[in-house]
């Protein structure tokens, strides 16, 4: 084909779109069956396009294959409306051939190494289309037009709840104890993705950069093997404390028959009042103190014997735990405690500084109090300098509390661990390497700023409080005015009286000639309990003139702190920022396709790969979904002929590979069965050889 002939062909004007997609709707008639009743179809559908010939991402089939055994794409396309209705996006009311098309493009993007659909605009590889049965991929334009349109018709809440639907159906099927409900222990945990921004957008902690920015938060959960259930994204300054109970509702809403009764959350949970609330609702919460709960093994009360948890190598014990209790306050119940139930873990690896005594800390010793007393001093010649004593130490203690009212500390301890392999490294292997971290759109609109709001309401309630509290310093300063002017008009009248009755008495006794030494000494007893009486009355004004300047002084106090607050107020008023809230259900529906697309690899891992890919990751399955190779096909079969890598271990995990999969025979959602082969080469290995088809 010349070059005109093929600028021809790639310009497509925008009128022949229409056209493009009524001959799409015209022949999507077989998407229009579930997904399920693909398998009992004899004649496979012709509208599932795949081009026999060599492909990239021909490995990448096995995904689809795997999304059409799984009913994923059933679940996904149910949740899109069935048909076109009046008012309806015209993408989105489209043909169920077509929706399910631009919903497979959206699943896949990550699997052919596309983060964004922006990126679709330099993408020429054939690898999508492949998988979306088509001959050539969606564009940019298109797939955008769709996911937008899916979001503003409110179609991510509902792509959310068919996700919850489809993963416990996937791993949770049949799953019922004696009462016909399903108990589930999950492990819940919040993620923040940054969004850089020109304007101010709600701020939460980046966890892997350590730094506060505008971003969104994301609510996870997960069953107790790390396959993700569900995730909700929320405004970026929201907290896991809200956002757990609302995930945890979701969830059960969504499921017949599902309890959540175990909830595994990181210290980011441990807050009084939200634990004693589960636990009202007679759920088992399990977290791990915060290190400003607790200070050492005072903190605790009942600990019990402490048992190895676990050894190195050489079968040391470097961890051992206890069982414990604590009582913790709370604080919007006051005289209301809560008791948990604690595993005391002990780290003999790690230590950490004895905290001093307070008594002992009053009175700081010297930096050389340690040394001899015949030793040099440090001003004098001779003096040689020691190494400063070492501080105290003691292993690091980490206690997981749980409100359970009986625990084993062992199976306590294990449990919070197992949170690392069934949450935190399925985020870091598989959701953050397909996108979760990727934002899609930015519309946004203003909101209250929520920062500012909660300042000011705390200056507004301080300001509230200084004006009680300078009204009532005034009436105690008036009130002890009073009182002290009371008090010195009692004490100056009764001083005239008592020293009046005193000159008398004197008098009396010079009239009856008494001798001087015996006058002065009467004279003075008497003047020492006048004394006694007057300073009794004294010290009452004193305390009241005391009370009344301190009084005064509080006042003054409270209306220069007034003018502070105002002066905050103004100052956060002229200082406010807009802040928008971002709109997030564009976003939401492609956290759900990448959590989505996190199932799917795990259930393809643990159906066709080698028991030694049990525990692979993302970035370790992908080259065998990246593998180019010919496809063939026959009234029954798809063949793709897959090319081999260069490398020997993987090669024959790739024939083993082959071997399950045409063993399974997974179905396309054509109807069509999938088998793998390893094109032959020159150096041929002799497993590939028994593990060809031919």
């Amino acid at each position: 084909m010349s070059r005109a002939q093929r600028s021809s062909a790639l310009s497509v004007s925008v009128s022949l779109l229409p056209r493009a997609l009524a001959s799409s709707i015209a022949s999507a008639h077989a998407w229009d069956s579930p997904v399920s009743q693909c398998c009992e179809k004899k004649k496979p559908q012709a509208t599932f396009f795949l081009e026999p010939g060599y492909h990239e991402y021909a490995g990448g089939l096995l995904l689809l294959a795997a999304a059409n055994e799984t009913e994923l794409i059933a679940y996904l396309a149910e949740a899109l409306p069935a048909e076109q209705a009046e008012g309806q996006p015209p993408l989105v009311g489209s043909s169920a051939a077509v929706r399910r098309r631009l919903l497979l493009t959206l699943l896949f993007l990550e699997a052919v190494g596309l983060h964004r659909t922006w990126d679709l605009r330099g993408y020429t590889a054939d690898g999508l289309a492949l998988l979306t049965g088509r001959k050539q991929a969606y564009g940019y334009r298109y797939t955008e037009a769709f996911l937008s349109q899916v979001a503003q018709a409110g179609e991510a809440e509902r792509l959310t709840d068919s996700l919850a639907q489809w993963t416990t159906a996937l791993w949770h099927a049949g799953a019922e104890d004696s009462d016909g409900c399903r108990s589930f222990i999950c492990y819940v945990d919040g993620h923040h993705k940054p969004v850089y921004s020109d304007v101010l957008l709600p701020r939460g902690l980046i966890g892997r950069l350590g730094v506060i920015l505008g971003c969104r938060a994301l609510v996870l959960l997960h069953d107790e093997h790390g396959h993700p259930l569900l995730a909700t994204t929320h405004r970026g300054d929201q907290h896991l404390t809200v956002g757990l109970p609302s995930i945890i509702a979701r969830y059960e809403h969504n499921q017949e028959h599902v309890r959540v009764k175990r909830i595994i959350v990181d210290r980011e949970g441990m807050a009084t009042e939200f634990l004693a609330s589960l636990h009202a609702e007679g759920r088992t919460v399990v977290t791990i103190l915060r290190t400003n709960q607790y200070q050492d093994l005072t903190s605790f009360c009942d600990v019990g014997t402490f048992l190895p948890l676990s050894t190195d190598a050489e079968g040391k014990v470097i961890r051992e735990v206890a069982p414990a209790r604590i009582i913790l306050s709370r604080p919007d119940h006051p005289g209301e405690q809560l008791c948990l139930r604690v595993a005391l873990i002990r780290d003999l690896r790690r230590f950490v500084v004895v905290r001093p005594d307070p008594d002992d800390a009053a009175l700081p010793s010297r930096w050389d109090a340690d040394r001899e007393q015949a030793d040099p001093r440090w001003w004098e010649e001779g003096w040689q300098a020691t190494a400063a004593p070492a501080k105290e130490v003691t292993a690091k203690l980490i206690p997981i509390v749980t409100t359970a009212l009986t625990i084993d500390a062992v199976e306590l301890a294990q449990t919070y661990i197992h949170r690392w392999p069934a949450q935190e490294n399925v985020i870091k292997d598989y959701l953050l390497p397909l996108g979760l971290d990727i934002n899609h759109g930015f519309a946004k609109v203003a909101v209250e700023n929520s920062e500012v709001a909660k300042r000011r309401t705390h200056l507004q309630q301080r300001q509230s409080r200084l004006q009680q509290w300078t009204q009532s310093a005034s009436k105690r300063e008036a009130q002890a005015s009073k009182r002290h002017d009371r008090l010195r008009k009692e004490h100056k009248h009764r001083a005239d009286e008592l020293y009046r009755e005193l000159g008398l008495y004197q008098t009396t006794l010079e009239l009856q000639a008494m001798d001087d030494y015996a006058l002065r000494r009467e004279i003075k007893e008497r003047k020492a309990v006048i004394d006694a009486e007057l300073e009794q009355i004294g010290a009452k004004e004193w305390r009241a003139y005391e009370q009344c300047n301190q009084e005064f002084r509080k006042q003054e106090r409270y209306c220069k702190e007034q003018r502070d607050v105002l002066r905050a107020l103004e100052d956060l008023e002229a200082k406010e920022r807009a802040m928008y809230e971002l709109d997030h259900r564009k976003d939401q529906v492609m956290t759900v396709c990448k959590v989505a697309m996190t199932n799917l690899a795990m259930w393809v891992r643990d159906q066709y790969f080698p028991a030694s890919y049990a525990h692979a990751t993302w970035r370790r399955l992908l080259p065998f979904f990246q593998l180019s190779g010919t496809i063939t096909h026959d009234a029954t079969t798809i063949q793709v002929e897959l090319c081999p890598f260069n490398d020997r271990a993987l090669n024959r995990d790739l024939a083993l590979l082959c071997e399950r999969v045409n063993q399974a025979s997974p179905r396309l959602p054509d109807g069509h069965q999938l088998a793998f082969t390893i094109r032959s080469t020159r150096c041929i290995l002799p497993v590939q050889k028994s593990a060809r088809i031919t």
